[in-house]
C-alpha cells in the first residue's frame, strides 16, 4: 500500500557523539522546498553537491554534502534529502534545528522505516531486519540479518502463502461449484498437498528458531550450592574476571551477567547465588533472585562438587529448577578426587565430569554447548527471526494440524478452507500483509531515531 503524508520529517541518522561525518535525513512531500531553502545550488538526483548551510542570522553553520533522492526511488518511497556534515554533536544539533525551522518536524523512532514499509518499499520482516543489522553483536548475526533484509525470509513466507492459497482455492471451488465439471480431488491428494505444506512449514520454523538464537542469544544460567565453582566457570566461559572467586562460600549474593560468542551464537551467562536453605536475610534474597533467573533460563548448568555428589544431592538441587527447563549436570572438582573427565548420558539427562580449575573436561562442556545451541550445525543460509515470527509460525502449524484432522475419513471442505485461511493470516502477520496498527506501533517504536 502507498500512503500520502502531509508532513515532512527530519532526524539525525548517525549515533550521538563526535565523529568525522554526521548525517541528517529528511523525507516527505516538503523535501524539495526545504532543499531549495537550504541551498541555491541545483541538485542532480543521487549526486553529492558541496554547499554551505547558512542560518537565519546569515551565519555559516557547516559545509555539507547534499544528496537528493526523488520519489519513488528512495528508501522511504518519498522525496528524501541526505545532509552529510561534520559529525560533532553540537554542529549536527545546529543543522537539525535549522532544517526543522524550514517546515518539517522531528521524526519519531523508526518512522523512516515505517514509511518505507507503508509505501511498499520493504515488508515488515525486512523493516525489522534493518534494526537487527544495527543491533547485531556477532558476524553471524549480521549475515543473518542481511539475509532477512534482502528478503530471504519473506520469500519463504510468500511461497508458503501461495501454496496455502492454492489449497484453499481447490477446497472452495468444490464447495461453491459442486455440480460443475471440476475434477474431483480425492482425500488422498488433499492429504499429500497438506503434508507437503506442513513439511515446508516445519523446516521454516526450525530455521527461524535458529535465527532467533542469532538475534536474541541463548540464556544460560549457572546454579549450584555455594562454593561449587559457578563464579570460576563464569570467568572461564567469558574469559573475563567478572565474578569474585574465593574459597569462602556464599561470595555471590546477587545476579552477575556476562556473555560469550560461541561460533556465532551469543550466549548470555548468568551466575547466581548458592542454592541452600539459610536464615541470612541477604543470602535468602540472593536465593530468591536465583530462582527467578532459573525460571527464565534456556538451559541450566547445575554445578555439584564431585566429592559431595550422589543422587540425593542432585535431586535436592533439581527441585529448584522447573521440570520443563533443560539441565546439564556439571560434576566439578574431579582433580581433587582423582577422577577422569567424561560425559554420562542417560536418556535426556546429561552429566559432565570436569575440573573448572585445571581445565580438564572443559572441551567436553564447550562441545555440549555447541550441540544444545545448534551453533555447530548452524545452516549457512539461516536468517534472523524474532520471537513474534516464531509465534506466528507456530500458530500456522497449529492451523495446519487442525486441517489434517479434517481430512479423515471424509474431507470437510469448509473446515479445511478455514484452517488454511487462519494459517495464511498467521504467516501474513510476519511480512505485514495482515497486521494491526498496535503491532506496527510496537515494532517501529523500538527502532532508533533516524531509522
Amino acid at each position: 500500500m502507498t500512503i500520502k503524508n502531509s508532513d515532512t520529517i527530519a532526524a539525525i541518522a548517525t549515533p550521538r557523539g563526535n565523529a568525522g561525518v554526521g548525517v541528517i535525513r529528511v523525507s516527505g512531500s516538503g523535501t524539495s522546498n526545504i532543499m531549495r531553502r537550504l541551498s541555491s545550488a541545483r541538485l542532480e538526483p543521487r549526486t553529492a553537491t558541496l554547499t554551505g548551510i547558512i542560518d537565519h542570522q546569515q551565519h555559516l553553520i557547516d559545509q555539507v554534502l547534499l544528496i537528493f533522492f526523488p520519489a519513488p526511488h528512495s528508501f522511504t518511497g518519498e522525496d528524501v534529502l541526505e545532509i552529510q556534515g561534520h559529525g560533532g554533536t553540537v554542529v549536527l544539533d545546529m543543522l537539525l534545528e535549522h532544517v526543522l525551522s524550514l517546515g518539517c518536524r522531528q521524526a519519531r523512532a523508526g518512522e523512516f522505516s515505517e514509511r518505507a514499509f507503508l509505501n511498499g518499499k520493504i515488508d515488515l520482516a525486512q523493516a525489522e531486519a534493518i534494526a537487527d543489522v544495527i543491533e547485531s553483536q556477532t558476524r553471524s548475526a549480521v549475515r543473518g540479518a542481511m539475509r532477512s533484509l534482502q528478503g530471504d525470509f519473506s520469500k519463504a513466507i510468500h511461497q508458503l502463502v501461495d501454496n496455502l492459497i492454492h489449497l484453499r482455492m481447490l477446497a472452495e471451488a468444490h464447495m461453491d461449484f459442486p455440480d460443475e465439471e471440476i475434477d474431483e480431488i480425492p482425500s488422498m491428494e488433499f492429504e499429500q498437498k497438506l503434508i507437503a505444506l506442513q513439511r515446508e512449514l516445519n523446516k521454516l520454523h526450525e530455521i527461524a528458531n535458529q535465527g532467533n538464537l542469532l538475534r536474541d542469544g541463548f540464556h544460560l544460567v549457572l546454579a549450584g550450592r555455594p562454593n561449587a565453582g559457578k563464579s570460576s566457570l563464569l570467568n572461564v566461559l567469558t574469559k573475563n574476571d567478572t565474578a569474585i572467586v574465593s574459597d569462602q562460600a556464599g561470595t555471590t549474593r546477587d545476579i552477575i551477567r556476562d556473555r560469550l560468542d560461541l561460533d556465532g551464537i551469543v550466549i548470555d551467562v548468568t551466575d547466581t547465588a548458592g542454592l541452600r536453605k539459610t536464615t541470612d536475610v541477604i543470602e535468602s534474597e540472593g536465593v530468591r533472585r536465583a530462582r527467578k533467573e532459573l525460571a527464565k533460563a534456556d538451559r541450566v548448568l547445575l554445578l555439584i562438587d564431585e566429592a559431595e555428589y550422589d543422587r540425593d544431592v542432585r535431586d535436592e538441587l533439581l527441585e529448584y529448577i522447573a521440570d520443563e527447563t533443560p539441565v546439564t549436570i556439571l560434576r566439578n572438582k574431579i582433580d581433587l578426587v582423582e577422577k577422569k573427565s567424561k560425559v554420562i548420558s542417560e536418556g535426556d539427562q546429561c552429566e559432565i565430569m570436569l575440573s573448572v580449575k585445571t581445565g580438564t573436561g572443559l572441551d567436553l562442556l564447550f562441545q555440549h554447548l555447541r550441540e544444545v545451541t545448534s551453533a555447530e550445525s548452524l545452516p549457512e543460509g539461516v536468517f534472523t527471526a524474532r520471537r513474534r515470527h516464531i509465534e506466528a509460525l507456530q500458530k500456522a502449524k497449529n492451523a495446519l494440524s487442525n486441517a489434517a484432522q479434517n481430512l479423515s475419513p471424509v474431507v470437510q471442505l469448509e473446515l479445511l478452507a478455514e484452517d488454511c485461511r487462519q494459517a495464511q493470516n498467521s504467516l501474513n502477520e510476519i511480512t505485514g500483509e495482515f497486521s494491526s496498527e498496535d503491532l506496527l506501533g510496537r515494532i517501529f517504536s523500538s527502532f532508533c531515531i533516524g531509522k
